[in-house]
């Protein structure tokens, strides 16, 4: 489920406060949301999805993007999946290295957008993920 987020997809939050991120991108010289992905299922290193790259990939348990798009540092979404005895378990962490003051205040005046934005996030791939469940055995059932 993690490896089919972005592009045509969208990003389980938010979809308006991530096509502003992509226009404001745009309007710095970078290269937005236009790029999409190269597959609406799967991942493999290197592919670009929307402004990230697939930095790694472990199907079924972990993606690590990293920001293609401007900013004053360095970017990482990381998402994984890892089963227990209790269930499965959604991890989310978005990572940013800060180049300078513009690096910090960058962050610090996006921080709220974040929380918003990724606060959604494990509800919504949770119930991208249950739903796929329920389908994926439909069809078995056929």
């Amino acid at each position: 489920m993690i490896e089919s987020i972005g592009g045509e997809n969208g990003w389980y939050s938010l979809p308006v406060a991530w096509r502003a991120r992509g226009v404001l991108d745009r309007l710095v010289g970078g290269v937005g949301l236009r790029r999409g992905r190269r597959d609406p299922r799967r991942l493999r290193v290197g592919d670009s999805v929307d402004f990230w790259r697939v930095e790694e990939v472990e199907p079924g348990h972990l993606l690590r993007l990293r920001a293609e798009m401007r900013l004053p540092g360095l970017a990482w979404l990381e998402l994984s999946v890892r089963r227990d005895r209790d269930g499965t378990v959604y991890h989310q962490r978005a990572i940013f290295h800060p180049r300078g003051l513009a690096g910090h205040l960058y962050w610090w005046s996006i921080s709220p957008f974040h929380s918003l934005i990724f606060g959604r996030m494990p509800r919504n791939v949770a119930a991208a993920a249950a739903h796929a469940a329920v389908a994926s055995c439909a069809a078995a059932a056929l």
